[in-house]
């Protein structure tokens, strides 16, 4: 099984779609778990404060779980591992 490396904005965006969906980090595991996901919810909450990795299979479940685009996973993460932001001066 393949996983991705989390970061901290990949689980922000997770996070952000359940709270838009009205989850909690309870039910979507709960929602997962029918899947077939064997995620547990402190792994799952490991994974949306982006010190967890996520198994590519958790997140086709998490896709149809929330409903959404895979672009929103991954909306606002840069091209470049070494990308740094700098305020605007």
């Amino acid at each position: 099984m393949s996983k991705l490396l989390g970061n901290e904005i990949l689980g922000e965006n997770i996070k952000r779609i359940r709270l838009a969906r009205g989850l909690t980090q309870e039910q979507t595991i709960a929602r997962l778990q029918v899947l077939g996901s064997p995620l547990s919810r402190s792994t799952y909450s490991l994974i949306e404060m982006g010190r967890g990795n996520i198994f590519v299979n958790d997140l086709v479940g998490l896709q149809q779980v929330f409903n959404v685009s895979y672009e929103e996973f991954f909306k606002d993460i840069p091209p470049s591992r070494s990308f740094k932001q700098t305020p605007d001066k």
